[in-house]
């Protein structure tokens, strides 16, 4: 580990060493500037990672984060980033019954086929405008991110699409999936990207849904989500890499304590190594790649006024995060090949009335009775993630992301949370049985000590694994993506020509997911804390 001396000086510090503070620390020492980064782990990556969750066994999982579409390809080239992005051929399989949805991106014919042999022939047609017309606004809005924020007006005028924008902006996501699909199941599978990390009703007021759907469709201007080849640790590997081959000190097992932002131009940090030592450094600029509701938490500890970027009340995650190593994939009902059904998202009991009923049940304080969740093969698109052997054997990599589990589920002593982890999984594994033709625990790998292969993080498991608070993975609900105009919101902060980043104090930023533009693994908030560093725009 890499200490430094009391008196030590950067141009910048950064706090926090997910992929977003990487970002941010990349751009600036590139840019000649000194700069320190303190993660309080033993490694860095943050949610970004990859990991040998299995004893003994040879397997290397993205294990809170899965898929990549915010990253911009102009932080890739402008890092110089070694990352592969795989797409994936097949978009989603919904199994209903003894049929299912099966949404070919190769092969429209067949996904015609799909729809009308589940009674949504009418659909199919009002799918294709649909992804149409957010594509195009994905093609419009997505460049914009990596750019000053523009004014609300000014991103109605570039997507120049009244109907759209009135559909994801202005009406709750409820209202135009109804509008536009007669299918319940049809419905579903598009209104599930409003609820990935997302705790609302489809028809919620607030439209935090709608923001968490805009996020999913304009990524890489196509709405793709792709696999990262070597699994999540990869890109934050390679942003790692990066920053330190540009001259960044990146110090690990750092607990930073306090941040004084300072009136005489320059700001203190408190952190402590893991030896117990205390040290003191001071920068021309903090970058928090923290959240919102840490840096004021820091800025509390120095006796400073809040940032100005906190939350109203605590950020609630809303998932069950499983992980799972299999022997094979599990049979399907409807004969279709398991290997495409898994090779795009799997959807599970995700109908709308199916998401609108567990919220329900969620919000009164139960674990849903049918809880949704939808699954990701990563192996099937990057068997690179799997040692020889098991590539050899045909096993494969399932991650389950369990929608409508908020924290207030887990909450308790730690037996209460256990209790209540094993509960929602034994949920989550029923409704998952009950699309299969065959239960998922019979195809499940033992690791070295006899156990099966599988993994479930709660909200509170993410707060305590990663420190993200609440276990909220976006940090706090989504933002637009262009300044202000969020119910509550009233900092003042985001002005059309900033970055989305300023805070109350002149030299701290943030630079995480807790920024506007924050989100998902994208390193859009990392690079523009540097931007706004240097001045950029």
């Amino acid at each position: 580990m890499t200490t430094t001396s009391p008196a030590a000086r950067y141009d910048a510090v950064v706090v926090g060493g997910g992929h977003n503070g990487l970002t941010a620390a990349a751009y600036l020492a590139r840019a000649g500037r000194s700069v320190l980064v303190l993660e309080r782990l033993d490694h860095v990556g943050g949610a970004a990672v990859s990991a040998r969750v299995f004893p003994g066994v040879d397997a290397r999982l993205s294990r809170y984060s899965y898929l990549v579409s915010l990253l911009p390809r102009r932080i890739v080239d402008e890092l110089a980033l070694p990352v592969t992005l795989r797409r994936r051929r097949y978009s989603s399989y919904t199994p209903v019954g003894d049929a299912g949805l099966l949404v070919d991106t190769g092969d429209d014919t067949a996904t015609r086929a799909s729809f009308a042999a589940l009674g949504a022939a009418g659909d199919h047609a009002a799918w294709g405008r649909w992804y149409a017309a957010t594509g195009r606004l994905a093609r419009r809005l997505f460049p914009t991110l990596t750019e000053p924020l523009l004014s609300r007006s000014q991103a109605r005028a570039l997507v120049d699409d009244d109907a759209t924008w009135r559909a994801l902006v202005e009406r709750p996501l409820g209202e135009a999936l109804r509008a536009r699909f007669a299918s319940d199941v049809v419905r579903g599978a598009v209104a599930t990207d409003g609820l990935i990390g997302t705790f609302a009703d489809l028809d919620e007021g607030s439209l935090a849904q709608n923001r968490c759907y805009l996020y999913h469709v304009v990524g890489g201007g196509t709405g793709d989500w792709d696999v990262p080849v070597g699994g999540m640790g990869a890109v934050s590997g390679a942003l790692r890499d990066a920053a330190r081959a540009a001259g960044a000190t990146v110090v690990t097992r750092a607990d930073v304590t306090a941040v004084d932002p300072g009136t005489g131009g320059e700001v203190r940090v408190s952190w402590t190594a893991d030896d117990g030592r205390e040290h003191e450094v001071a920068a021309g600029a903090l970058l928090c790649g923290a959240a919102p509701d840490t840096l004021d938490r820091l800025l509390a500890a120095a006796g400073a006024a809040p940032s100005g970027r906190g939350t109203t009340r605590p950020p609630e995650g809303a998932q069950l995060k499983v992980n799972m190593l299999l022997r094979r994939l599990p049979r399907l009902r409807d004969g279709v090949d398991p290997v495409a059904a898994f090779s795009g998202t799997f959807h599970v009991n995700e109908e709308f009335a199916q998401l609108q009923a567990a919220h329900a049940e969620a919000a009164a304080g139960r674990v849903p009775t049918l809880p949704p969740c939808e699954i990701y093969c990563h192996s099937l698109t990057d068997p690179s993630i799997l040692g020889p052997d098991l590539r050899e054997s045909g096993a494969q990599t399932l991650t389950l992301f369990g929608l409508h589990m908020p924290a207030r589920l887990f909450r308790g002593d730690a037996a209460a949370h256990d209790a209540a982890r094993e509960r929602a999984l034994a949920a989550t594994l029923a409704s998952l049985d009950s699309v299969l033709a065959e239960p998922v625990e019979d195809v499940l790998l033992r690791d070295a000590d006899g156990r099966p292969c599988l993994e479930a993080r709660t909200p509170v498991d993410l707060q305590d694994d990663v420190g993200l608070p609440g276990g909220h993975i976006f940090h706090r609900d989504l933002t637009w993506p262009w300044a202000a105009g969020d119910a509550g919101d009233d900092s003042g902060l985001d002005r059309p020509g900033t970055w989305g980043v300023e805070t109350a104090h002149p030299r701290v930023l943030l630079a995480g997911a807790g920024a506007r533009r924050g989100g998902g693994v994208s390193g859009v908030p990392g690079r523009a804390a540097a931007m706004a560093v240097l001045g950029a725009g």
